[in-house]
Order: C-alpha cells, then structure tokens, then sequence
C-alpha cells in the first residue's frame, strides 16, 4: 500500500508537471521573445527620432555622435539618402532579432541584436522552471511518504488488534488515528474486544461457580450413596434414596441457576416460601458431615417465617455459609432467625477463630479466602443473594456471623416464639 500510494502521487504530480510545465515554457518563451522584439524596435524608433532631430538642425550625424545612444549589444545601421550609411556597434553573427524605422526626413534606422540573448534568457526561464519541478517532486514524494505513514501504520496496528482478538487477548488498544474512517474501525474494534472480554469472563466464571457450587450437592449425594451401600435394611435404604433423590433435585437446581445468572445475574423467579423448610433441609444435609467432624449443627429462632426469594438460591447460600463454617470455623455451627422492618434475617455463626483482621470485608471478594480453598464461596453467595433482592453481610469479624437480609410476608400463627431444633 505504501509502494503504491507513493506511486500514484508521483504519478499525479509528474502529469501536472508536465501538462502545465510544458504549457509555461512555451508562455514564457513566447514572451521572452516578443519582450526581445519590442525592445529592438523600441530601440529603432528613439534612434530614428534622434537622428531626425539632428538633420533638421543641420547637425552633423556621425557613428561616435550614435555610439552612445545604442546598447554595448546592439547593432545599428543608419542610412541618410545622398550619404554613406552609418553603422554603430559590431554587427553580430548568427541568428539575429532586427526592427527597421523610416524617419522623416527619408532617412532608414535598423537595429540588431543577438537572438543568443533571448536564448540564454529562455535557458535562464527553464532551469527556473525545472527547479521547481524538481521541488514540486521532492515535496510530493515526501507528501506521500507521510501521507502513507499516517495510513499505513493504522492500518498494521488495526491488522494487530484484529490478530490479538483472534488469539484470545480481548484487551482494548483505545488508539485512535486522526482518520474518521479508520477511528470507526478502530471504535468498532474496541466494543468486539470488550465484548469477548466480558464473554470470557462470563464463561470462566460460570465454570468457577460451577465447579464450587456442584461440589457440595455431589458429596452430599455421594455421602448418601455411601449409606445405601453400608446398609442392608430396606427401610434405611428407602430413606436415603429419597434423601438423594432430593439431593439430585437440588443438584438439578444449580444448574439452572447457575445458567441463568451466567445470562442475567438480575434474573430469579422469587416466590413466598417458609424459611423454617429451607433451613431444615439444610440440616439434614450437613448433620452427616459436621458429625464425621465431631462438630454439631443447630438452627433457634423465630419459627414460621416467610420470606420473598427463590428457594434454591437461598438454600445454596446457606449451604455456601455452612460449608465455610465447617472448613474453616469450628464448635457448634448455629442457624439464628430473627426478624428486623420488613426483613427476615438468618444469622450463621460458629464458635471458631473467625474472620482474620487482614481479610476484613474482603471476604466477599473473589479469590479472597483464609486457606486454600478457591475463594468463590462467598462471592457466588452474595451473588445469589443479590439476584432475589436481599443481601448477605458480615456482622461479626470475631466469631464470625454472616447475616442473609431477605425481604419478608408476615405470617401470623398463634405460638409463634423463640424454639430451638437440633
């Protein structure tokens, strides 16, 4: 592209040139010429009137008395009926440029010059001409240089943008030319890079909740397969099978969900629905492995409470915040259930260390944990938290309680009062 830009510039000047150079030179010699004319005739009429004057006052008339009268260049040649003809100056050789006058008095003026002037002269005119031709094409060449430059090296980086997309770096240049068209592409560049940007960080993050949060519904299946294998009577057998199968409903849950929020994190199909349920299965859930632990689970507070939500995600929240406790608190976990306006609040506290002074609220950040584990946990519970229209917060650093805000129905029911289950 450069090459030919180039090129064509060239091209363009070079006919200019010649259209209109050519042109200018046949201007300017013709003028040169006719200047050169009218000067020797000019030069013949005041001679011939010089000489005129002097024969009507019986002057004498002599070729020393004319010398001065005719240029160091010209040739003259008066002639004076009756008389000699008088000649002023050398008579030049060649080509010459010649104008004749008639005085009054009958007398003959002729006047010479050199055509070898006028030809200098064109000469002069010409190299004049080249010269800025030559300028016209050194500024048209380096014109083009530039002109190249300022298209060639969008047009590389564009190429290298374009390369990097397909190479799976998203990354925005927001490198703009000073070229509309080119600062058009260079937009529509960017907003494909963010949006594969934000595409990759979907799907990674769908794969990271996927993996955390299939986790813990596949081991409780897992645990419950255990117990049907360990066992040879058929009522315990049918009580399991019925606990996984639940297992697998839930299991069937989060998947769904987690699509949906990978589409519209905002999206969930909230409904009325009993805590107490909620919670209960929850329970069931973790006993088995909090008792594996040594550890126990219990759940107080006000009984019968409904709250706005989604009942899936909120179990899968209370499962995030019990699986915390369980890896990395310790003594008896508790699930407390209190009422604050319009909000149904489910604590979840432990008796362990707590929450270190250095991690503070970022514990709910992503990659944010306090041992080795992947550090989602409670990011994806915030999320699904969120995505219902209520809020998990810590409320305590030291031991530590985390509090799940969720909008509530009020249910009056004769005995409603603080209860404990174990």
């Amino acid at each position: 592209m450069r090459r030919r830009l180039i090129q064509s510039t060239l091209a363009v000047v070079l006919v200019v040139i010649a259209v209109f150079g050519v042109s200018l030179v046949v201007v300017e010699t013709r003028t040169i010429s006719t200047s050169a004319q009218e000067r020797v005739e000019s030069e013949a009429v005041r001679l011939a009137s010089i000489v005129d004057s002097r024969i009507l006052g019986a002057e004498q008339i002599t070729s020393e008395i004319l010398a001065d009268q005719v240029g160091e260049d010209r040739y003259a040649v008066v002639r004076i009926p009756g008389e000699r003809p008088i000649e002023v100056g050398q008579k030049p050789s060649g080509e010459v440029i010649e104008a004749t006058r008639t005085g009054e008095e009958g007398e003959t003026v002729t006047v010479q010059e050199p055509r070898s002037a006028v030809t200098q002269e064109v000469g002069r005119t010409l190299l004049i001409i080249g010269a800025v031709a030559l300028l016209a094409v050194i500024a048209a060449v380096l014109l083009a240089l530039r002109q190249a430059d300022r298209l060639a090296s969008p047009l590389t980086d564009l190429a290298e943008t374009a390369e990097r997309l397909g190479s799976g770096d998203p990354r925005p240049r927001r490198k703009r030319y000073g070229v509309p068209e080119l600062d058009r592409v260079a937009d529509v560049l960017d907003n494909s890079a963010e949006r594969i940007a934000r595409m990759l960080t979907a799907e990674r993050r769908l794969a990271a909740d996927a993996s955390h949060q299939l986790r813990t519904p596949l081991t409780a299946l897992s645990m419950r397969l255990e117990e049907i294998t360990l066992t040879d009577d058929p009522e315990t057998v049918k009580d399991e099978a019925t606990i996984a199968l639940t297992q697998v409903e839930r299991l069937t849950d989060v998947v769904e969900r987690l699509l949906t929020n990978s589409r519209d994190p905002r999206t969930g199909s909230a409904v009325t629905f009993d805590l107490d349920e909620v919670i209960q299965q929850q329970l069931a859930e973790w006993r088995p492995a909090y008792r594996s632990s040594g550890r126990a689970i219990v759940s107080s507070g006000k009984r019968h409470l409904q709250a706005v939500g989604t009942p899936g995600a909120v179990a899968q929240v209370l499962a995030a915040l019990i699986e915390n406790s369980l890896m990395h608190g310790g003594g008896t976990v508790a699930l407390r259930t209190r009422v604050t306006g319009n909000q149904a609040v489910i604590e979840v506290t432990d008796e362990g260390p707590g929450v270190p002074a250095d991690l503070g609220a970022r514990i709910f950040e992503r990659t944010i944990s306090g041992r080795n584990s992947t550090g989602i946990g409670l990011a994806v519970a915030r999320d699904l938290a969120e995505a219902d229209g209520g809020r998990l917060e810590m409320l305590q650093a030291q031991p530590a309680v985390f509090g799940l805000f969720l909008s509530r129905t009020p249910v009056k029911k004769k005995g409603d009062g603080d209860d404990t289950v174990r």
